[in-house]
């Protein structure tokens, strides 16, 4: 328990700033538009394509040894793509959504005539 404390206590400015860093993007979350949530998640997911790609160079340069950062650099990497996935799946019901009535009715009619 000592060790958690004096880690803590070391560092106490990192752990404020993670803190205000989540308090502002709830904020700043909380009041986008919903118009403007497509763009918003197109942006999430590249953001999510580097993270991927920073923890697979994380996992290919760590000791064979290493199983600390082999195991978040693998979770990383599923967590990662679970969300690109997710976003695309999201921004494509809501592009969906615009789209009008005859173009997805001619869309479901040529799917079910093949």
């Amino acid at each position: 328990m000592n060790e958690v404390l004096s880690w803590i206590s070391v560092h106490e400015q990192y752990i404020y700033i993670v803190v205000l860093m989540i308090f502002l993007g709830i904020e700043v979350i909380g009041r986008v538009p919903s118009v403007l949530h497509t763009p918003l998640m197109s942006g999430a997911n590249a953001i999510h394509g580097v993270v991927i790609i920073g923890a697979i160079i994380v996992m290919g340069k760590a000791e064979s040894d290493n199983y600390i950062a082999l195991i978040l650099g693998f979770l990383a990497v599923i967590l990662g793509t679970l969300n690109v996935v997710g976003g695309f799946v999201v921004t494509d019901r809501m592009l969906e959504m615009f789209k009008s009535k005859n173009k997805a009715q001619k869309a479901n009619s040529r799917k079910l005539s093949n």
